[in-house]
């Protein structure tokens, strides 16, 4: 299973304002995913889809900035520095601050992970977690991004958009089919993300990786849906109704409490 690649959406080429340089930057920084930690100068250029020698330039300059750390094997990783182009946003979003007890509770209380996620463009990007142990191939830390259209998080969260909006969000998407049972049709896409719309909540099972079970459901501000709660387990714990059954309630109700407390907050 592969995190998406795909480029967030576009109405038009760039303008004249557009600094290429800047957007390559950012993107060899976005190549570093944690599977694995450490890259190697080609690997960097195949996933960033640069040039070997520009993308060593990129990473010479990030690590005399103090971003990236050259390994004696000649393979580069990132340094915790990073997180200080995030901060800005993680200090001003009190949103995970909020919902964490509640996903350390939550997670407790079924013995699954738990998480929170928002929409960004065609992937979710993980704000809040709750581990209880791992079972995908890809860790999943603050900051992950995953394709929205095969996650159940993502799933919600297009469904709490306007029917224009999500469907803009889905050509815009590379539908990759990342196991067997993925929904990579367009139109079948639409229909389940309609089904979700209707029912309040979404299950992916074995779509993202095969083994993996998720259920999510809305999180709801003063601002309407702006975030996905979810829990994570494995396809062994039982049929898919039975799970749903057995862990949807919870859920449900955990995103009642959260929700309740991000009204007193005034978030």
């Amino acid at each position: 299973m592969t995190e998406s690649d795909a480029a967030p959406a576009a109405d038009s080429a760039p303008s004249a304002d557009f600094v290429q340089s800047l957007a390559r930057g950012l993107a060899v920084i976005r190549t570093f995913d944690g599977e694995p930690a450490e890259l190697s100068l080609a690997e960097v250029a195949r996933r960033a889809d640069i040039p070997r020698a520009a993308a060593r330039r990129f990473l010479r300059t990030l690590e005399h900035l103090g971003y990236v750390r050259a390994t004696a094997d000649a393979r580069f990783l990132l340094t915790p520095r990073v997180l200080e182009l995030g901060y800005g946003y993680l200090s001003s979003l009190s949103l995970p601050e909020i919902v964490q007890p509640h996903l350390d509770a939550l997670s407790r209380q079924i013995g699954e992970s738990v998480s929170v996620a928002v929409l960004d463009g065609a992937d979710i990007v993980y704000v809040a977690r709750a581990a209880a142990r791992r079972i995908m191939s890809v860790r999943i830390t603050i900051g992950t991004r995953l394709p929205a259209f095969a996650t159940s998080m993502g799933r919600v969260l297009l469904a709490a958009l306007r029917e224009p909006e999500a469907g803009t969000i889905l050509d815009a998407t590379q539908l990759v089919a990342h196991t067997p049972r993925t929904r990579a049709d367009r139109a079948d896409l639409v229909a389940e993300i309609e089904r979700v719309r209707s029912q309040g909540w979404a299950m992916v099972d074995g779509e993202l990786e095969e083994g993996l079970r998720s259920i999510a459901v809305p999180l709801t501000t003063r601002a309407g849906v702006t975030a996905a709660l979810n829990v994570s387990t494995s396809t062994a714990r039982g049929k898919a109704d039975d799970v749903r059954a057995e862990l949807l309630p919870a859920l449900q109700e955990a995103a009642s409490r959260i929700e309740g407390e991000l009204r007193a907050a005034r978030v």
